[in-house]
């Protein structure tokens, strides 16, 4: 959770700033940013806002099932107008691996979509240890599998116009998620070298390299532990993590058929429809 007493903000501006972002998940009507009302520099209050609607989610059925990390590697960064990597949460709602096989994937909950490859991380223990000992070493031991992934991002703020606030409020820009229907483990594959291709209707949009992604997947890994923990909210056995893009984000339309090539693992295919 958020540290309230180094929230800057004012609680009714918080609360504003939730309403205004669940409105435009509901309504699937894109809103103005949230900047306006929690400032540009407020991390503990945007991470309160992302608290509220995490937890509106919650109280209408959801579960958390992980986190994703956003904003990882320096292209996306340059994308989103950003200079540092941020964190949301996955829930249950979000998982459309259906489509992995050849299920059309709805884009109803939807507003401005994009898509983006990356490896994700499944956990086989907890992280809740002290922060200096969540080493490299500590989180690659912590891992239970490696994941190709799909992460179609989305922004509830009206053409992207998003700030860092505006991102970290809307949960780090998440929408939906699609895994692969196995894994690696580490002894099997080593995620910072992997390579990347992102292709939509075989027309390559993307690429990139594991090394993209904060030098390595599991450093970012490392990094969200880290974060979890200061917040009071550390990462558990059986959690899935997204561990941020290789390559840039992509805008995609219904109809539209994306594949994942990432190297070692089996291409991740799924489509879109409205």
């Amino acid at each position: 959770m958020a540290d309230v007493s180094s929230i800057k903000a004012d609680p009714a501006a918080i609360a504003a700033a939730t309403e205004r972002l669940a409105q435009a998940l509901a309504t699937r009507v894109p809103c103005a940013a949230v900047r306006d009302l929690i400032g540009t520099d407020d991390l503990p209050a945007a991470y309160a806002v992302q608290q509220g609607l995490v937890q509106k989610r919650l109280a209408a059925g959801a579960t958390v099932v992980g986190r994703k990390i956003g904003a990882t590697s320096e292209a996306v960064q340059k994308q989103l107008g950003v200079d540092q990597p941020d964190f949301g949460y996955l829930l249950d709602e979000m998982d459309v691996s259906y489509g992995v096989n050849g299920t059309p994937i709805s884009m109803r909950t939807l507003v401005q979509p994009r898509v983006e490859a990356e490896v994700a991380f499944r956990l086989s223990r907890d992280i809740d240890v002290p922060e200096d000992q969540i080493t490299l070493d500590f989180v690659r031991e912590s891992v239970d599998v490696a994941i190709p992934a799909l992460e179609i991002v989305d922004s509830r703020i009206e053409g992207w116009n998003i700030e860092f606030t505006d991102t970290v409020a809307d949960n780090a820009s998440s929408g939906l998620y699609v895994i692969g229907d196995a894994g690696l483990p580490l002894s099997e594959i080593e995620p910072r070298d992997v390579v990347m291709s992102l292709t939509i209707n075989d027309e390559e949009r993307s690429a990139g390299t594991g090394a993209a992604c904060l030098g390595d997947p599991l450093e970012a890994l490392r990094w969200l532990a880290v974060q979890a923990a200061r917040f009071g909210d550390p990462l558990r056995a059986g959690h899935l993590i997204l561990s941020g893009a290789l390559g840039p984000f992509v805008p995609f339309a219904a109809g539209d058929r994306v594949t994942a090539s990432i190297s070692g693992f089996a291409p991740l295919t799924v489509s879109f429809e409205e």
